[in-house]
Order: structure tokens, then sequence, then C-alpha cells
């Protein structure tokens, strides 16, 4: 196989490893912004602030997992969210609070932990093979 078939052939994007590295740092930076963001909403516009805080988790590591082609595509999202969830979770000295003792906190963490699961075991779709390579 020549090294144009070899760049042809789609695998894990990007391809090299310091990219892929860049990518993955990304991902971890925006599953805790949208960890962030949908602690404030859920509780702020019930019930579709909730709907629409797991929408934004569940969006973001389906498309990291799309995007990269692997399943570190997903974790890397899904492992910000859930950092930034958990220390945004103790209420702070000033008794501050940002998670209420409601159902709506309750439905947000483990619904947004559940997503990150089952996209993570989620079976990504295997890239197609030359025709060539079917003979």
């Amino acid at each position: 196989m020549s090294a144009a078939d070899a760049r042809a052939v789609p695998g894990r994007w990007p391809h090299s490893r310091a990219a892929r590295g860049a990518v993955y740092a990304a991902l971890v930076v925006l599953g805790a912004l949208t960890g962030a963001a949908g602690t404030l909403v859920q509780g702020g516009w019930f019930p579709l602030g909730l709907l629409l805080a797991l929408a934004a988790a569940v969006g973001l590591f389906r498309g990291g997992g799309i995007l990269c082609r692997t399943k570190g595509g997903t974790v890397a999202p899904a492992a910000g969210w859930v950092a930034a969830v958990l220390l945004l979770m103790p209420a702070r000295p000033e008794g501050d609070i940002l998670f209420s003792a409601g159902i709506s906190s309750y439905v947000y963490l483990l619904g947004g932990m559940l997503a990150a699961v089952m996209l993570t075991t989620l079976a990504l779709s295997s890239p197609p093979v030359p025709g060539h390579n079917n003979r």
C-alpha cells in the first residue's frame, strides 16, 4: 500500500499524536465549560433548563466521539464535564450552593453520568474499506 492509499483510509483523527492530544485537551475544556453552564442552567430554568443542559452534554460527548473516531473522543469531554460538576457540587464557605436538594439536580448529575457511560460504550462505525482490499 502506498503512502497516498494510507492517507485515504480514514481512521483516528487527527493523525498526528500531538494534534490528537490538543484536540482531546480542547474537548476536556469544552466538557468542563458545558458542565459549569449546565449546572447554572438546570436549576434556573426548570424543566427546560434541565433538558437543555443534558442535551448539550449528550451532544458534546457524542460529537467528540464522532469527531475523533475513537472512544477517547467521548471520554475526554465526559471527564471534563464530571470534573466540573463534582467541583461545583459542594457547599461553599459563604453558604452558596449551586446544586439544590431537588430532583432536578439529581437528574442532571445521574443523567449526565449515565449518558457519558452509555455513549462511551456505544460502538463507533468502522471506517470504510477501500475497494481494492475486498478482493
